[in-house]
């Protein structure tokens, strides 16, 4: 495979994952043998990154897995929710409205909410989520219409799941056929691991956005500026405006 390198940085690589998210990707890529374009088959260019999560599971914080162009690109990601973590969040753009599809793959139980750049929920896994469910099924046979812009992932447990159960995942977009394909492998952070490498500009802000303090707030934006930025799990500023 090709080292993907068009996403900024990807922090450490990881060494490998769960026998149960090997057996996810096989799975994946089996199901999409026949997805591709019948001319590009053979041709379809692979593109990985290994990354490891954010210790901050919040969606400012989502990992980027790249760019979903009609007939181009298709993105996948693999990763598992460990025993207590309550939900893992991405990021992808669209560059021109289109009908897209997703796929998952992986244990019982996963949800899986795509948002939009405003924080709406488009489409839910959930069969209790109404039109938003209704959304989901329409995605599952590419019949959703996705505007341009920025989107969110959350992948997380259904209500009833405990949430010491671990769980593995796959999830999958394409807009029509493909020839390139982008797979990310996302780990679990390092125990202990800081998400903001000492920065304490970022550490006051994310205090804010789990429920810190409005002079937390006032004062974590005014360190920050205009000039702030994150490089981890997607542009913070992106994320927030």
């Amino acid at each position: 495979m090709v080292s993907l390198s068009s996403f900024g940085d990807i922090g450490g690589m990881a060494q490998s994952l769960q026998q149960s998210i090997d057996a996810a990707v096989k799975r994946v890529q089996q199901q999409a043998s026949g997805t591709a374009d019948t001319g590009a088959k053979g041709k379809v260019q692979e593109y990985e990154q290994s990354v490891a999560k954010s210790a901050t599971n919040t969606a400012p914080f989502a990992t980027n897995i790249g760019t979903l162009i009609k007939d181009n690109s298709r993105l996948n990601v693999f990763s598992s929710l460990a025993s207590n973590d309550p939900a893992d969040f991405y990021k992808f753009s669209v560059v021109a409205k289109g009908n897209a599809t997703i796929g998952t793959v992986g244990d019982a139980g996963v949800r899986v909410q795509l948002m939009d750049r405003q924080g709406k929920v488009v489409a839910d896994s959930n069969k209790d989520s109404g039109s938003a469910y209704d959304a989901f099924k329409k995605m599952q046979k590419g019949e959703l219409e996705l505007d341009k812009g920025d989107y969110t992932v959350r992948v997380a447990r259904d209500k009833d799941v405990p949430v010491k159960d671990a769980k593995s995942y796959g999830v999958q977009f394409r807009m029509g056929s493909y020839s390139k394909d982008y797979d990310t492998i996302a780990k679990q952070p390092a125990q202990g691991s800081n998400p903001f490498g000492g920065n304490t500009k970022l550490q006051g802000l994310a205090a804010m956005l789990n429920g810190g303090s409005s002079s937390t707030a006032s004062s974590a934006l005014s360190l920050l500026g205009s000039s702030g930025s994150y490089g981890g799990r997607g542009s913070l500023m992106n994320a927030l405006f």
